[in-house]
């Protein structure tokens, strides 16, 4: 009666190993764990305990992370309640690292998990268990900082001998018996980009010219199959080329230059000689955007991601400022944001002027105000464009960018061109945070985002609510109440603007407004 009544316990190994080293023998560590731990499984069987089917083993995954495949297949299934034990030959198995560990206790915990270890005796129910398990994970994590060191140390006495320690093989090299050798083809491509860009001076030419050429990147083919590479080049990867000292035979390692053992493919003299007109370039591009008419250059950006760069257009005598995204320019059109391309006055004007106004809103020196270029420079960290808001990043405690990471947003209702007003809401208000008028502001900032969050829909750039609540850190039902509000009538805006209607109040808006333009003459009280 006593083993009818034995509660059955679902039992689940779990092996790891850290490194490919003898996986692909007949019998390896993976296998010798799991038999240890099936002999274990085996000897309480009295208890009631019972193996489950399925194999959970990570072969060549580290335990300094739990993004392991096996590992979490089986987090998985202990969160679906198809397991009661877990069965490794060592604590170290399921991780290295204390941190990660307290996290796997806790959600042992919820779920009433069981944790074994073969080779160690310890019950993670009791606090003396709990102390024992701390204790041998110290250890397990100061023995893989102390390898992590060991490996570091390696890595640089064996740069400082000049001696290629694996990595990415440079264009040029190919790598045979973990040696770096010179693929002829391959040299005289690095060769010709040298060259080429001597006599182009930029490296935006260099990569249409090469483009045109129909010079690409190296194709490689990879163990599952496919192919990486054979692209054109970008501007980046070619900057980053033409700066690569390994082609002189040179080794670099936290900044000190080494001699390499590696067959340069380069003339010393060539190689100089770019080196000077990257660093001319460099120092005229800084004297250009000083002097340069446009003030949000390296600051702003697409909603993507992508910096937009200015750019101009000359019609009848008469120049035309624009910020276009980087995506365009490098015919990565489905990359880029929604809004491409602004015009450069109205978006400088919008940003000084609300960054101006905020400043002085919330600072009551008696400085001198700065002049637009200095204004931003010293308080805008960066600029994002959207299809119906700015968002304005400002450097908080007036420092540079790159000192602080202390920044707030602000944000404009915005409309990209001038032809799209009757699809949107066209309205700068006269302050970001007045007294007076920031409800007002606030209400037309929602109208705005509820209009984007539509056309998002309508346009496919999202499939459902949730996605936008996600994307905008906010609940769905959130998103849900305000989405009305991209129905609003132009005469509802106007009288808003205007300041004739008596509430502001978003959310009672978007519960009273009737969604026909004929009933929304006064969905609140007017005055």
């Amino acid at each position: 009666m006593d083993k009818a009544a034995k509660k059955l316990l679902r039992c689940a190994i779990y092996t790891r190993k850290s490194t490919e080293h003898n996986l692909d023998l007949e019998f390896n560590s993976l296998d010798a764990q799991r038999e240890a731990c099936e002999a274990y499984v085996t000897s309480q069987a009295h208890e009631g305990w019972r193996l489950v089917h399925g194999r959970y083993d990570d072969g060549a995954f580290s335990g300094a992370s739990l993004d392991r495949p096996a590992l979490q297949n089986l987090l998985s299934e202990i969160k679906a309640s198809k397991i009661d034990v877990i069965v490794v030959y060592k604590v170290d198995r399921l991780t290295r690292s204390l941190t990660d560990f307290a996290k796997l206790v806790e959600l042992f915990d919820q779920h009433s998990i069981s944790f074994v270890s073969v080779t160690q005796s310890f019950n993670t129910t009791s606090s003396m268990g709990r102390l024992t398990l701390n204790v041998l994970l110290s250890f397990a994590q100061f023995e893989r900082e102390v390898i992590g060191e060991r490996v570091r140390d390696k890595i640089a006495a064996s740069k400082a001998k000049g001696i290629w320690v694996g990595g990415s093989v440079p264009l040029g090299y190919a790598s045979v018996n973990k040696k770096l050798v010179v693929v002829p083809k391959e040299a005289e491509t690095v060769r010709l980009i040298f060259r080429r860009y001597l006599e182009l001076g930029s490296i935006r030419d260099l990569a249409e010219n090469l483009d045109l050429e129909e010079i690409r990147t190296r194709r490689q083919s990879l163990a599952s199959g496919q192919t990486r590479g054979g692209i054109r080049f970008g501007v980046g990867p070619l900057a980053y080329l033409l700066r690569n000292r390994f082609y002189v035979g040179e080794v670099i390692y936290r900044g000190t230059i080494h001699l390499g053992e590696q067959e340069p493919i380069l003339d010393r003299p060539l190689f100089d000689a770019v080196q000077s007109k990257l660093a001319a370039s460099a120092t005229d591009r800084q004297l250009k955007l000083r002097s340069s008419l446009s003030l949000l250059t390296g600051r702003i950006f697409d909603d993507r991601g992508n910096r937009m760069t200015p750019t101009h257009t000359n019609k009848q005598g008469a120049r035309y400022r624009y910020y276009v995204s980087h995506a365009v320019l490098q015919k990565r059109r489905n990359e880029a944001g929604a809004v491409t391309r602004v015009s450069a006055p109205d978006v400088e004007t919008l940003v000084v002027r609300a960054t101006r106004e905020h400043l002085q809103s919330h600072d009551s020196d008696s400085r001198p105000a700065p002049g637009d270029r200095e204004l931003i420079e010293q308080n805008v960290a960066q600029v994002v464009i959207m299809r119906r808001v700015i968002e304005i990043h400002l450097v908080c405690d007036r420092r540079r960018p790159a000192d602080g990471v202390s920044v707030e947003m602000i944000e404009v209702p915005f409309v990209s061109t001038p032809n799209t007003a009757a699809k949107g809401v066209v309205y700068s208000p006269s302050t970001v945070q007045l007294k007076n008028n920031g409800s007002r502001d606030a209400l037309l900032i929602a109208i705005a985002k509820a209009r984007a969050w539509i056309d998002d829909i309508v346009e496919s750039r999202v499939s459902s609510f949730a996605e936008i609540a996600k994307r905008e850190g906010k609940v769905e039902r959130h998103i849900r109440l305000l989405a009305p509000l991209a129905f609003i009538s132009p005469k509802l805006i106007e009288s808003i603007i205007k300041g004739t209607v008596s509430s502001f109040q978003v959310t009672a808006l978007a519960r009273k407004m009737p969604l026909s333009w004929a009933g929304q003459s006064n969905p609140l009280s007017q005055r």
